[in-house]
């Protein structure tokens, strides 16, 4: 799923929270799933930030030797105007786009 695209919050907004746990019935569990698929997202986020700053990365001893790189700062500042991986979560979440089980169920055979 590509995070860059989901039509996310930037800022905070107020949900109503029956939308939030309603498909677990469970305020606790929902933001349980909520805040695991956020680390997830901000791992891949992360992940895909340093692979990009790396190829404008210069490896020198001196100090001196410090310049800015434009392409360097686009890159951050796209990732700066990211919607918060919290929000995206969420956003997800509403959208039904969270896999999730429930592990405490336990089948019986007949």
């Amino acid at each position: 799923m590509d995070v860059k695209n989901l039509e996310a919050p930037v800022n905070t907004i107020t949900l109503n929270r029956e939308e939030v746990y309603a498909p677990t019935d469970n305020i606790y569990e929902a933001i349980s799933i909520i805040a695991k698929r956020a680390t997830q997202i901000n791992t891949d986020i992360k992940k895909e930030l340093l692979e990009k700053l790396d190829e404008f990365a210069t490896y020198s001893d001196s100090l001196e030797e410090i310049f800015e790189n434009k392409e360097q700062i686009e890159v951050s500042k796209f990732y700066e105007k990211l919607p918060k991986p919290h929000a995206m979560a969420v956003q997800e979440w509403l959208d039904s786009k969270i896999y999730y089980r429930d592990t405490s169920a336990t089948e019986t055979e007949i």
